[in-house]
């Protein structure tokens, strides 16, 4: 008990200056992007901020990946739009509230254990198609725009760049927005800036239960959100803290973060704020930037809100170009370039599985999808491969009367066909044996190919056993006979 209250302790505590340096870009860099995504729901944008407020400050305390940023995100605000137009904004607090207790029942079931069915081309691709996206939105902010625009781009991108040659106490892509902001003001330059994206909140926000009718009406019309959401968010967290673990090399607890995830949502919607979840943009810059413990989420969370509404004349006056160039830095950071170097030299379904993941990601703009496309066809080419280890070789007895067939490898659905094709008819043989002793059988479909052999073999009167059946196998065989046997006795 002690050494996890120590461990804990050292989440928080641990990295103080890094913390408290990373969470203070990551707010800066939350504000237009809490903005947008409230705006792509159709909504305030105080229900993006205050959600992303809530949900990094809670989730510093109860996540399971520590420097992990979770806050309202495009993933989970694109689902919410058909909600807020048809009902409006109360319904979506009441669906992200439910979505909570979804995410904390997916904990309590330690749906975590998902992510070892994700393989690394999978997590590749996903990462590789944020990297695209997050550079895409960016893409807007640069068209139609005056020439400072660009120059302030390029400025920003060499200083995130250059600067730490000098200094890496001081996170780079802070000393940019600083110094962009003040050329800007002293310059009295003509661009864009955060004020331009929207109303910012000027009170706190208040605790409040929705507004909505207690009934099993309300219930089904947020449900289908309620679901969507919460399966979004949790598939983009787990992504997410794998991603951070690989770049801290160190462990998280999938299962407490699903749980997290859900309590923080809650929070959210009684504050009046939208769902979330964790973001890989943010988290990357939190980590680039030198966060690793809680204190890093908790002051992004904290400090958006003192900006928001303490500062927020010194906010309003940001170049939007400033935060442009940190996006696009976290984008050229995201993307695995050397994924690009290794297409000539991983096997082929392995680059088939990353380019499908990042093409579908890209083209609907769904995470949740890609990912879904990658895991299908890893597990087709996985079950592929494992097919065509299957074996059958035979040995004729001495006697000429006598046969046995060895079998090795995995029989299931997809290598059926290949068992079966490796018995022969039986000629003169009038005793068969079947050894499976390197052998597994996995299903029915299995089952049911070897019952096909066995009667096969059978057909001239031949004596046919099968022997080396071990344990698990058996007892796959046993059910598919009992249920058989049930079958025929009810005809």
């Amino acid at each position: 008990m002690h050494s996890k209250s120590s461990a804990y302790a050292r989440e928080w505590f641990g990295n103080i200056r890094g913390d408290v340096l990373s969470g203070v870009v990551v707010a800066l860099a939350l504000i237009p992007e809490a903005i947008g995504f409230a705006l792509i729901a159709g909504l305030d944008p105080k229900v993006g901020l205050y959600a992303s407020f809530a949900i990094a400050c809670v989730s510093a305390f109860t996540g399971g990946r520590p420097g992990m940023i979770s806050a309202a995100t495009a993933a989970t605000a694109v689902l919410m739009v058909g909600l807020v137009r048809d009902h409006g904004v109360e319904y979506l607090f009441a669906a992200t509230l439910l979505m909570g207790v979804l995410q904390i029942g997916a904990g309590l079931i330690r749906i975590g254990r998902i992510m070892r069915f994700v393989s690394r081309s999978v997590i590749t691709g996903f990462v590789n198609a944020l990297a695209i996206l997050i550079f895409l939105a960016q893409v807007p902010e640069l068209v139609g725009v005056p020439a400072a625009t660009y120059v302030m781009v390029a400025a920003g991108l060499a200083i995130i760049y250059l600067f730490p040659r000098l200094n890496r106490v001081i996170p780079s892509p802070l000393v940019a927005i600083a110094v962009l902001t003040a050329a800007s003001l002293a310059l009295g330059l003509d661009v864009r800036t955060v004020g331009d994206m929207g109303e910012l909140p000027s009170a706190l926000p208040t605790f409040a239960f929705p507004a909505v009718p207690l009934t099993f009406e309300t219930l089904q019309i947020i449900f289908p959100y309620s679901v969507a959401l919460a399966a979004v968010g949790l598939l983009e967290s787990l992504l997410t803290a794998q991603i951070v673990d690989d770049m801290t090399d160190t462990p998280s607890d999938k299962n407490v973060e699903c749980g997290s995830q859900g309590v923080a949502n809650i929070a959210s919607g009684l504050i009046g704020g939208m769902g979330g979840c964790a973001m890989i943009g943010q988290s990357v810059i939190n980590v680039s930037s030198g966060g690793r413990g809680r204190l890093s989420s908790f002051v992004a969370g904290a400090f958006l809100l003192f900006l928001i509404l303490v500062l927020d004349d010194v906010v309003r006056v940001i170049p939007m170009a400033a935060l442009v160039a940190v996006m696009i830095m976290v984008s050229i950071g995201t993307f695995s370039w050397r994924s690009i170097r290794d297409l000539a030299h991983v096997p082929w379904q392995s680059s088939v599985v990353m380019l499908s993941t990042v093409a579908t990601v890209v083209a609907t703009h769904d995470l949740a999808r890609g990912v879904l496309v990658g895991v299908l066809l890893s597990g087709i080419f996985f079950a592929g491969k494992v097919a065509r280890l299957v074996a059958v070789t035979s040995t004729a007895g001495g006697d000429g009367a006598s046969r046995t067939y060895r079998v090795s490898g995995q029989i299931f659905f997809a290598s059926t066909e290949a068992f079966i094709a490796g018995f022969a008819p039986p000629e003169q043989e009038t005793t068969i044996v079947v050894d499976l002793t390197e052998a597994h059988f996995w299903d029915i479909t299995a089952v049911g190919a070897l019952d096909k052999v066995v009667a096969r073999l059978g057909r001239n009167g031949a004596e046919v056993s099968v022997v080396g059946l071990n344990a698990a196998s058996a007892t796959i065989v046993d059910r598919f006979t009992a249920k058989e046997q049930a079958a025929g006795a009810a005809h």
